[in-house]
Parts: C-alpha cells; structure tokens; sequence
C-alpha cells in the first residue's frame, strides 16, 4: 500500500509527517484489451510524429508547450521536478470551515490521511481530536500530479479523510441548465401522494448493497460465451407509457406500494415473542 503522496500537516506551528493513500479503487473492473481481431493479438499503441508520419522511439518523447501555432517550447521532465512550492511537501491548512459549505459539487477524489512516522502520531492526533470537537473541516493546499490541489480534511476513525476540491473554473454553472424550467404550482394533495411513496422506499445509506447490474450482464455472456453457450439476446428496453393523469399515476404507485409491503410481510417468518 503505497503511499500517493509524503511530506508535512502544518497547522500554525504544529507539524507532522504524513502520507496520502488513495480511497478509491477501479481495479475490480470488467478491462477489455485491445486486440487484432485477425490474429488474436494484442495490440500496443504507437506514437507517430504529425509531420513526418515516422513512429517515435521512446527515448525521444517528450512534452512541448505550444507558444504558437504548430511552435511548442521543449519542457524536460527535470525542469518540473525542479520547480517546488512550499504545498509541494507541506499541506498547511490555511483555514477552517464547516462541512454544510462546501458545495457537493467541488468534491473530487477522496484519500487516506495517516501519519508516516511514529514521531508525529501525537501531533496528528492533537490536530484530529480539535477537527473532531469543534465540527470543523480543514482546508488545506497541496501538489498533487504537478498540480495544486486544495484538499479538505476531516476526522474519519483513527485518521483523516481528505477529499481534492475542484477549482471553480471546473464547476459549470446549473444555472446555466436550469434556467429555462419553468416554476410548477403543485397541488397539496398530489404532493402529499408523492411524498408517501417516498415514505414506503425509504431506507438506510448501505454502500455494500449497490451493485454494476450491467457489469454482471457482461460478466456473465463472458463466461458463457467461453464455453460456447451464448443465447441470442434482443432488445428489452420499453420506454415507460407516457403519464397523462398525474393524479392517477401517483394513486396507483402509492396502492402498488402498499400490496407490495403487505405481501412482503405476509410471507416473512413471524417474529419471535421477546
């Protein structure tokens, strides 16, 4: 378990040295290779040159920032490794905010933030117990894959959670995409008929349940098509009737509702008297 990321939390002058270690993984994936379909081969990608039309050895690729049309300026490698800020290897936490504030659509990636040597576990822990007691989320910068990244940080168990924070230039405006929705005058009672159907599918947040029923599909015409069963498979999909009585929709969906539950308890196991 590699870490992602090593340096220092600052916070005014308590350190500490910690790492990242990232939270999410797409490693269980269904991964398709790209192949010739006529030999079976696998097939390995080529860099070509837009000029020359002649393959690039790997020794001589390299990146170029175009200063013009068709005029890059070469950028070694060690010319970027060279350049540091100080969010390069410390995260300081610049200030503190609320978790309610921060807008769900600036999260992005989540990380793992653990102390990396036993001397700075005390520190870490001072700084995760005053976030814990006061509520509060740290915001933070540091620099993540040449890039600076604002992070925010809370306690999560016996660490922390940090989640990179995208920039407000990368967040679109809804307004933008909302704008044309006109206001809709809903009638008490349709809503009150909505609302109970919320009511009968309500349940509790449980991750372990979700599952990629499209994946499963793929999955399983794999297996079959390597013991050479496939079955024929035809379009299924049927777009819902188009709705024409809002009311009635909704006095059906509540009544369906309700057999369901009803059957559901009428089939599960009594319960056993305390």
């Amino acid at each position: 378990m590699r870490p992602y990321w090593k340096g220092y939390l600052k916070l005014a002058l308590v350190s500490c040295p910690i790492a990242l270690h990232a939270a999410s993984s797409t490693a269980e994936r269904i991964a398709f290779r790209q192949i010739n379909k006529a030999t079976g081969n696998r097939l390995r990608q080529q860099l070509i040159d837009e000029e020359t039309r002649e393959p690039v050895a790997p020794e001589h690729k390299g990146r170029g920032y175009e200063v013009a049309k068709g005029q890059y300026l070469i950028v070694e490698d060690a010319e970027l490794e060279a350049i540091e800020i100080e969010s390069t290897h410390t995260l300081e936490i610049d200030s503190f905010v609320t978790r309610t504030e921060i807008d769900q659509r600036y999260l992005d990636t989540p990380y793992y933030v653990t102390p990396s040597e036993p001397v700075g576990q005390e520190a870490f822990a001072v700084i995760r117990a005053a976030m814990r007691g006061k509520g509060m989320v740290a915001l933070g910068r540091l620099v993540l894959s040449k890039r600076e990244r604002v992070i925010a940080l809370e306690p999560y168990g016996k660490g922390l959670l940090g989640t990179t924070l995208r920039y407000s230039y990368e967040v679109r405006e809804a307004e933008d995409y909302f704008c044309d929705l006109p206001e809709v005058s809903i009638a008490p009672n349709m809503l009150r008929l909505a609302q109970t159907i919320l009511d009968s599918k309500a349940g509790a947040f449980a991750p372990a349940t979700f599952r990629d029923r499209y994946e499963e599909a793929v999955l399983a015409h794999l297996k079959a098509k390597q013991t050479g069963v496939v079955q024929e498979r035809r379009p299924s999909f049927a777009a819902p009737h188009r709705v024409i009585d809002l009311m009635e929709a909704l006095r059906r969906s509540v009544a369906e509702d309700t057999r369901r539950t009803t059957s559901r308890n009428a089939t599960s196991p009594a319960r056993k008297r305390a």
